[in-house]
């Protein structure tokens, strides 16, 4: 059974958020192991220098790095990433099953995005969208994203 998990920056603390999440999960049991694995936030200034948010990006990727499963393939969600349908994500989870990998990771950065060596370590960079979305309605749209392509895969009725 193929490993699927969501490394993030930070933790969620509203409810609403937190009970979408637990849904989608539960659902996510029939299909792989799922996970949530939620990083420290790097502390930060009022108003950081470039030099501050590199030093926060470079503290914040060891510890995703850090957390990535032994051979993983690894999904960074990321502005400059390729933007994909969800049957494309569907088709990518199972060709990543097919490959031969036993686990995916999708990352989620903190507020300033990813560091170099975590978008360098990634093996595809996946754009959610060009709009702007709070982490923890990323992690929620993402979470049930993933629902959505294995159901694709298994010929579900979720997806229409």
């Amino acid at each position: 059974m193929l490993s699927v998990n969501i490394i993030c920056i930070g933790k969620i603390k509203e409810k609403y958020w937190t009970d979408a999440i637990a849904e989608y999960s539960k659902r996510l049991r029939a299909f792989c192991k799922f996970g949530i694995i939620e990083l420290d936030e790097e502390k930060t200034l009022r108003d950081p220098n470039e030099a501050g948010i590199q030093a926060i990006l470079n503290a914040e990727g060891k510890r995703i790095i850090a957390a990535l499963s032994k051979n993983s393939y690894v999904i960074s969600m990321c502005i400059e990433g390729k933007a994909i349908g969800s049957e494309e994500l569907a088709s990518k989870l199972d060709d990543i099953s097919l490959g031969g990998k036993s686990s995916v990771d999708f990352i989620i950065g903190g507020s300033w995005g990813l560091s170099d060596e975590v978008k360098q370590r990634s093996d595809f960079r996946l754009s959610m969208s060009k709009m702007t979305f709070p982490h923890q309605m990323a992690r929620v749209i993402l979470t049930e994203q993933i629902y959505r392509a294995f159901e694709i895969n298994s010929n579900g009725k979720y997806h229409k």
